[in-house]
């Protein structure tokens, strides 16, 4: 027999041996960011083989088994409060799982799993205990009459042992084996007495029904397994260990929790949970940085941002001034890195992009921890005091709330999300782009797709494909046999040459003809995999199911539409070439008018950088090569190199591009030569959110009419100022260099103006505190006449506060000044500003000399003036 697995590597490496032996295809881990667009990452070992269990496609093999990296981190699959308190919640973790589709059922899986540990890993049966739904006698039988297990270690339990992907579709019962810790870790009884004693350790799910949306359970016909062993757990066992932070692959990261913190584990329980807080995290940070995350304000960047800050906080808590997310992130890669290679490839790039992020994050720490500490000493925060330290310091508001709660204080949540609901509604948007999608119950395209098989795409070899049938007919979600002129109806045929939207490429459109009836095709969208949904006006006549028709799309747009998805590949091998193999897809969109291509990159790309992206990608079009476009098995396009873009899924065989020196994963239609995409022509670079740009790009006949109205506008320009187009960048230096000296003078002439408003003012102070209204400026305005009519004040000294409503009566804004011998005496600008710029609903700085402020509250200004006058009349001499 051979020797027990004991460290990590060995548990992974039998893992996979044993389901080899017993013919399951070892699937490597899937990405930690998952296809399904309803996550926000991999949760469960599950994820990656979601598609197979729900029918939408056809498994490539019946038994496969897989250790997944999954990360829980937010949504609703979010532990990170428990993270560090318990031995069973991580935001990373691994998953082994064994899976069954339509093969093998409960008796193999359940006689299997007890192999597994009782042979295999060597755990003694008597600390195991099972527990099976109330309802599953078979699986109860099969523990007891088959593998063994003593009736009083099979506990029976209700919603706890039944799973369901949601409230319709796969569901069925589960059975959990559980370890026992011993007596001193709770009370005996079994799993359900609910004791932190027992540890789950594997469970096992039955898929057998099918639930309705009325909740009645039909028999699956082809009943499957999904299991979940948690590694981590697993090793807690296998290692003897009282706690998984002892574990191997904890106790390194541990260590160099301790050393860039100075602090021991074992000196208090309140450090040793941020030290475990600090070992988890920077396992999360650096897989999903690896993975192609970067930190943001938005969905998986705003978690990934949380998490590194929260690292960040709890090291800062610890006394650590100094970074420490590199050396996290270098022991995370000598813990992990011989079984994710990837992680060392990818370690100085991770940590280059923590680190930034760790750096931009400690100035607002210092400042937001300051401000919250003072505010928290006096109750609980309010929502503008929330919005306050989130707009004005970028101190965010899970923080706040964490911090808040402990020490026993509240955050009024709803009065800071009434203030950010203009932010929210932003960011909403650039959510957008849903529209257009094949909108019709999943079901009916199932019974579509399981009638008339899957959509022969004939585009890649033609626009137009004679005798397409036209197999069925949705409109207004339901399907139809005929509809007449007028009608919108989403057609179904069994061939056909339109694209179907899908990898960024919009769909095509075109039209359908068949004897005197024409139908206008507007998209092409794709149902399930392999169905393609035409949607469509009928202009003329009426339209059968059962006909015949001619399928046309609009080959001008196409042609435009391949012009720019090949060029966006040129742009992303120059992108690469000049900025880094850093750079990663991050999304794109290719139409016929455009192509928006968004890329992961953590600094502004310069003009002239852009200009020599710009010029490669031009090069290789002039170059004129042929381009091909083949299908290969996935192994063999990683062998040539092909990189992967992002959110697309790929099976076991796929189709790469070749264009010039971009290799790609690709399933679009692209160009037959490079010089077929004519120029390439840049309209836009720049951030649309942290870590990630966006390029903008026409190609062919849209450039070079881009290119001729550009030079249109330059001899228009050139005629206006006398100047031929060589000419025009030094005459507009001067002209230039004329408007800055008379700026120059302007603003001497306004300073002029305004001291003689200033001593105006000053004649008005009483006691040397001067608080009135002063309207119709900026803020800017307001803080240069405060200074100047503190200057004007006797002997310049004393206190000037002055609010006004700005120009475009939008804001009241507020502007103290006080005299360095009074602030000598303890007066502070901050102090006598805040009640007032509170009232304005806004805030200030903290200095004591000056301060400028206010917010949206304009209505309010009289009683901010009245608050400031109170706060300044300390002040009189």
């Amino acid at each position: 027999m051979p020797e027990t697995p004991r460290t990590a590597d060995e548990l992974r490496r039998a893992w996979h041996e044993f389901w080899a032996a017993r013919a399951h295809t070892e699937v490597e881990s899937a990405s930690t960011i998952p296809i399904d667009a309803s996550l926000l990452f991999t949760v469960a070992g599950m994820v990656p083989f979601k598609s197979y269990f729900v029918g939408e496609e056809t498994p490539p093999y019946s038994r496969a088994s897989s250790i997944q990296r999954c990360v829980r981190a937010g949504g609703k699959h979010n532990d990170l409060d428990d993270i560090g308190r318990t031995n069973r919640h991580f935001s990373f973790f691994e998953m082994m799982g064994n899976f069954s589709f339509g093969d093998y059922f409960k008796r193999e899986a359940i006689t299997w799993a007890w192999e597994f540990f009782t042979d295999v890993l060597q755990f003694p049966a008597d600390r195991l205990w099972v527990t099976v739904h109330v309802s599953d006698d078979e699986a109860a039988a099969i523990w007891h009459d088959e593998v063994g297990v003593s009736a009083d270690r099979i506990q029976r339990l209700d919603e706890d042992n039944f799973w369901k992907m949601g409230d319709t579709g796969p569901c069925g019962p589960s059975s959990e084996i559980f370890w026992d810790l011993g007596p001193e870790h709770g009370v005996d009884g079994g799993p359900a007495t609910g004791s932190d004693r027992y540890v789950e350790v594997w469970n096992l799910v039955f898929m057998q029904f099918d639930q309705l949306p009325d909740g009645t359970k039909v028999p699956l016909p082809k009943p499957s397994i999904d299991t979940g062993a948690g590694l981590e757990r697993n090793l807690l066992v296998l290692q003897g260990k009282e706690s998984v932070w002892e574990l191997d692959i904890f106790a390194p990261l541990i260590a160099a929790a301790e050393h860039v913190t100075g602090v021991k584990y074992g000196t208090s329980e309140e450090h040793d949970v941020y030290l475990r807080v600090l070992a988890d995290h920077a396992r999360t940070m650096t897989f999903v940085v690896s993975d192609g995350v970067m930190p943001s304000n938005q969905e998986r960047g705003y978690v990934l941002r949380r998490i590194i800050r929260r690292a960040v906080r709890h090291a800062y808590q610890l006394g650590a001034r100094d970074l420490v997310t590199p050396a996290l992130v270098a022991a995370v890669c000598a813990v992990m890195g011989e079984s994710y290679p990837k992680l060392l490839a990818d370690q100085a790039l991770v940590t280059k992009i923590i680190s930034r992020e760790e750096e931009s994050f400690r100035g607002t720490l210092a400042r937001g921890t300051e401000m919250l500490d003072e505010l928290l000493s006096q109750g609980d925060i309010s929502g503008e005091d929330a919005f306050f330290l989130h707009d004005t310091l970028g101190f965010p508001v899970d923080l706040t709330k964490e911090i808040a709660a402990e020490q026993g204080r509240s955050v009024d949540v709803a009065g800071y999300e009434a203030r950010m609901t203009e932010q929210r509604e932003r960011a909403r948007e650039a959510a957008k782009e849903a529209g257009g999608k094949a909108n019709a119950p999943i079901d009916l395209y199932r019974e579509i797709l399981g009638g008339s098989g899957l959509t022969t795409f004939t585009g890649r070899d033609e626009y137009s494909t004679a005798h397409a049938t036209v197999v069925a007919m949705i409109s207004k979600g339901e399907r139809v046999a005929r509809v007449g002129m007028g009608t919108h109806v989403d057609v179904v045929l069994d061939r056909s040459p339109f694209y179907a939207e899908s990898g960024g490429q919009v769909g095509d459109a075109g039209t359908l003809t068949v004897a005197n009836t024409l139908i206008s095709v507007t998209d092409t969208q794709v149902g399930l995999p392999g169905l393609f949904i035409h949607r469509c006006i009928v202009d003329s006549g009426e339209l059968r199911e059962g006909d015949s028709v001619i399928a046309a799309i609009d080959g001008v747009r196409r042609d435009r539409i391949r012009r720019n998805h090949t060029a966006t590949h040129l742009l992303h091998w120059a992108l690469r070439e000049t900025l880094g193999d850093h750079v990663k897809q991050a999304g794109s969109h290719v139409s016929a008018e455009r192509l928006r291509f968004d890329f992961s990159h953590f600094d502004s790309v310069s003009a002239d950088e852009l200009l020599r992206i710009e010029a490669m990608a031009n090069a290789q079009v002039i170059s004129g090569i042929a381009v091909t476009h083949d299908e290969m098995s996935k192994s063999e396009a990683v062998e040539r190199g092909a990189i992967a873009f992002f959110g697309d899924k790929y099976g076991d065989v796929v189709r790469v591009l070749e264009a010039g020196p971009s290799t790609e994963f690709c399933g679009g239609t692209h160009v037959d030569n490079l010089g077929f995409i004519g120029p390439i022509k840049i309209l836009s670079e720049g951030s649309i959110g942290s870590n990630v740009r966006r390029i903008e790009a026409v190609t062919g006949d849209v450039a070079l009419s881009r290119i001729a109205d550009e030079e249109s506008r330059l001899r228009r320009v050139s005629t206006q100022l006398k100047a031929s187009p060589a000419e025009l960048e030094d005459k507009v230096g001067r002209l230039l260099a004329q408007v800055k000296d008379l700026e120059t003078e302007l603003a001497g002439l306004r300073s002029k103006a305004a001291q003689s408003v200033a001593t105006e003012l000053a004649a008005q102070g009483v006691g040397g505190v001067l608080v009135l209204r002063h309207d119709g400026g900026t803020p800017d305005d307001l803080r240069q006449m405060a200074q100047a009519t503190l200057k004007a004040m006797p002997e310049g000294r004393g206190v000037v506060a002055l609010l006004g409503k700005s120009s475009d009566g939008a804001k009241g804004a507020i502007a103290v000044a006080v005299s360095k011998d009074l602030v000598a005496k303890g007066a502070s600008a901050a102090e006598i500003a805040a009640p007032g710029a509170k009232a304005l609903g806004g805030g200030t700085a903290k200095s004591p000399e000056l301060v400028v402020g206010g917010g949206p509250n304009v209505a309010a200004l009289d009683e901010a003036q009245r608050l400031v006058a109170e706060a300044a009349a300390h002040w009189k001499q």
